[in-house]
């Protein structure tokens, strides 16, 4: 609930604190956000492209198969604390994480909606992760950061000192073979690298977990990993009839802030 967590957050605009009132997080200098009737708090300053309400739907679809829990189990055998989730989604893996309280932060209003409802003790906000986060400074324990963008300045600003940022990434044979046959878009070789040069400067790499399967998907379940992503604007699903073997593979980091 936003009550849980409004203690985090701060004014998009002068970075005062906020409080709830009546149906509004409103700061001392008069700047007030509409609190949503789903539950979510709108701290956008300009509209963001995000999930359409197909993608979320198509999402909780394909994470309600338990393809991906023991990505979800991972996550959360590591994380403590205050948890944020930056593209937190439906709030999957921040529901799976939370042991105090948590923060999802998305630019998807129709994700945030599933969010706000996925645990009792997480909020909801709406906001960008390339720009400066609505929230305090070493606010969070944990950071999620899963199969989403990476501002690595701004992490750190909101981890406290002793606390950790928790990346899953996939690795190249994430999704084979339907990332070929259905052209979605693929992992390069480089991708690890490039984490580690976008995290590197604020972030020391500590723990890295590999998590991998084969998973049998039925015909509606490949429709929704086609449908739930990214890959939703490019893909040539042409109708799916089978189902298929597929294969999940991520890498599952633990960052330690750097002083």
């Amino acid at each position: 609930m936003l009550g849980d967590v409004i203690d985090l957050l701060v004014c998009p605009v002068c970075r005062d604190d906020l409080a709830l009132v009546e149906g509004a997080a409103r700061c001392p200098r008069g700047h007030s956000f509409d609190v949503a009737r789903q539950g979510y708090l709108n701290l956008l300053s300009t509209p963001v492209k995000g999930d359409t309400p197909e993608m979320v739907s198509a999402r909780e679809t394909f994470l309600a198969s338990g393809a991906f829990a023991p990505i979800a189990e991972t996550v959360a055998a590591r994380a403590k604390g205050v948890v944020g989730d930056a593209g937190a989604g439906t709030g999957y893996y921040l529901a799976r994480a939370v042991h105090d309280r948590g923060l999802a932060l998305d630019v998807s209003k129709h994700a945030l909606k599933k969010a706000a409802r996925a645990h009792p003790r997480i909020g909801a906000v709406a906001a960008d992760v390339w720009k400066p986060l609505p929230v305090r400074d070493a606010a969070f324990d944990t950071l999620l950061n899963v199969f989403a963008p990476r501002n690595a300045r701004e992490f750190r600003r909101v981890l406290k000192p002793t606390g950790t940022l928790i990346t899953v990434t996939p690795n190249p044979d994430h999704l084979a073979p339907i990332v070929e046959r259905f052209g979605l878009l693929s992992v390069d070789d480089e991708k690890e690298r490039r984490l580690s040069d976008t995290l590197g400067d604020h972030f020391a790499r500590d723990v890295t977990e590999p998590v991998a399967d084969w998973v049998d998907l039925t015909a509606a379940e490949v429709m929704s990993v086609i449908a739930m992503g990214p890959s939703a604007w490019h893909a040539r699903a042409g109708g799916v009839s089978e189902g298929a073997r597929v294969r999940m593979s991520v890498q599952v980091t633990v960052w330690r802030p750097k002083s």
